[in-house]
């Protein structure tokens, strides 16, 4: 279809604006073709347009733009070169995607509230407490790329350096002096407080094992050979609610979500029919 009949549909467009009445029917603002647009739908567009209704410009431009929009896809609907089918099932897989997305956001800001979280944390406390410990170490790096007489080399070497601890050497200097974790040596080897697994299970098992001021031998995990000084005995700790309220709100969520969803479907019959059998 050309132009001129797309300007023959706007030409026949009934097009008058009026106030929302309180009838039954929503009265008629604009026909294009076989299709109306009613007062209701109009409401509705300009709410999603996010366009104030009192502003009858604005208002009666928005209508323009969505009455030259409809009859242009009735005209091109009328060239019957697009797959109809095809079109349908984007439309209602759309429809489908509005729906749930939109229900559960709803649904879901409604039903999960701060007090559930504060609640839930509450009454979960021990979820949130872990054991920590302050340690040191002085790290004499391996990497597998060694060869068997170098990691020897770098055995020895910790070796030496436990020596030097247990003839009454200080750990601060020695761990500056010899450490190769850089950032962790500057500081005497500190590497501050670690929750209990949340390194290297051999490294957290032998510094929790430790008494406050004693060091291990020299152990290893593949970052090298490790000597840990355990700094203050280990302690429990509890993740404020302002560090998990994200994480409580995320779960409460997904269980009330998936409750929902067995609800709703549990109210809806359905049956399939596929692969599809003889008739």
């Amino acid at each position: 279809m050309n132009s001129s009949t797309i300007k023959g549909i706007l030409a026949s467009t009934l097009f008058a604006v009026v106030a929302l009445t309180g009838c039954d029917k929503p009265a008629t603002v604009a026909s294009i073709g076989d299709a109306e647009i009613t007062s209701a739908q109009l409401s509705a567009y300009l709410k999603h347009k996010r366009i104030p209704e009192q502003d009858a410009t604005v208002v009666e431009r928005a209508l323009d733009d969505l009455i030259s929009r409809e009859a242009l896809a009735q005209a091109i609907e009328q060239q019957d070169v697009l797959d109809a089918e095809l079109i349908a099932a984007e439309q209602a897989e759309v429809r489908r995607q509005m729906l749930i997305g939109r229900y559960f956001e709803k649904f879901l800001a409604e039903r999960i509230t701060d007090d559930m979280v504060r609640a839930f944390y509450a009454n979960n406390a021990a979820d949130y407490e872990s054991n920590r410990v302050k340690v040191a170490h002085i790290l004499i790096r391996t990497n597998t790329q060694m060869g068997e007489a170098e990691r020897q080399a770098k055995l020895t070497l910790a070796r030496e350096v436990y020596s030097q601890l247990t003839s009454g050497g200080d750990f601060i200097t020695l761990a500056k002096a010899y450490s190769e974790d850089k950032v962790s040596a500057q500081k005497g080897g500190e590497l501050g407080w670690i929750a209990e697994g949340a390194v290297n299970p051999e490294f957290s098992n032998t510094a929790f094992a430790l008494q406050p001021g004693a060091y291990s031998e020299p152990m290893m995990t593949s970052f090298g050979f490790h000597i840990i000084k355990q700094l203050e005995a280990p302690q429990k700790s509890r993740q404020p609610l302002e560090a998990v309220q994200s994480q409580i709100k995320y779960r409460l969520q997904k269980e009330a979500k998936q409750a929902e969803m067995e609800r709703l479907l549990a109210s809806v019959e359905q049956s399939k029919n596929y692969p599809l059998t003889a008739e």
